[in-house]
């Protein structure tokens, strides 16, 4: 489904990654762990085509995608709901989904059933349905980040990013969101997650990469790697 070889990326000539290789399966959630500063959401974004990749491979369903505009990437099947949720603001929620389907109403992508997915969204994400008429902007700082997620998940994807869904929530609302992410799995979407929570990301998981420094140290089965010794005493105490 989503292939990472080798990939190296940064920013001007400070290289962030250096190396990494990624499977991403189809219907499989695969985690992608790691302290700050480790290329979390520099893989995303180069994943996305918002930074271009200086050397390697990402391939969606065995087509190259390294280095296009993200527009041309997402036109593929690829959506990125990004770290800092960024919602559109003056717009409503309703069309904040809608824009997410562009380019299904454009022809980009196939069409299929528009206003039956974004009813099927609202329901998904009921907080939504109840403000499905309110400005983005006004919403909680939970609430933009189910609507980044619905948004993604509106393009109807192959395969969706999920960068740091949990970050700055409350508690209550964290949890809710992985129950989000976990009803999504149940309905065969396939995602790349990234978040600084990691049990909670290893439990809905089906298979992890743990990133340190910018090079892949270890990985596996997500239950597997919840009993590494060294995995949970890096990443899952604290709290985590």
């Amino acid at each position: 489904m989503l292939t990472i070889e080798n990939l190296h990326a940064g920013y001007g000539k400070v290289e962030v990654l250096h190396g990494i290789s990624i499977e991403v399966p189809k219907g499989q959630v695969i985690t992608l762990i790691g302290s700050n500063g480790a290329g979390k959401t520099t893989t995303m974004r180069a994943i996305s085509g918002m930074i271009a990749p200086s050397a390697g491979d990402i391939r969606l369903n065995g087509e190259r995608i390294a280095g296009l505009e993200p527009f041309h990437i997402a036109k593929r099947g690829l959506a990125h709901s990004p770290e800092g949720r960024r919602v559109f603001a003056t717009m409503s929620v309703a069309d904040n989904l809608l824009l997410g389907a562009f380019p299904r109403l454009t022809g980009s992508r196939p069409k299929g059933d528009v206003a039956g997915d974004l009813e099927r969204a609202m329901e998904l994400f009921p907080r939504l349905k109840e403000r499905r008429t309110q400005l983005a902007g006004t919403l909680s700082g939970g609430e933009q980040q189910m609507l980044a997620m619905a948004r993604a998940v509106m393009l109807n994807p192959e395969v969706v990013l999920l960068d740091e869904p949990s970050m700055g929530l409350a508690p209550i609302l964290v949890e809710e969101v992985f129950k989000i992410i976990g009803r999504l799995k149940e309905q065969g979407v396939t995602m790349l997650l990234v978040e600084q929570f990691a049990a909670a990301a290893l439990a809905v998981a089906d298979y992890g990469y743990v990133l340190e420094n910018g090079r892949i140290s270890v990985h596996g089965p997500a239950a597997q790697l919840r009993d590494d010794p060294a995995v949970r005493a890096a990443y899952l105490g604290g709290g985590h």
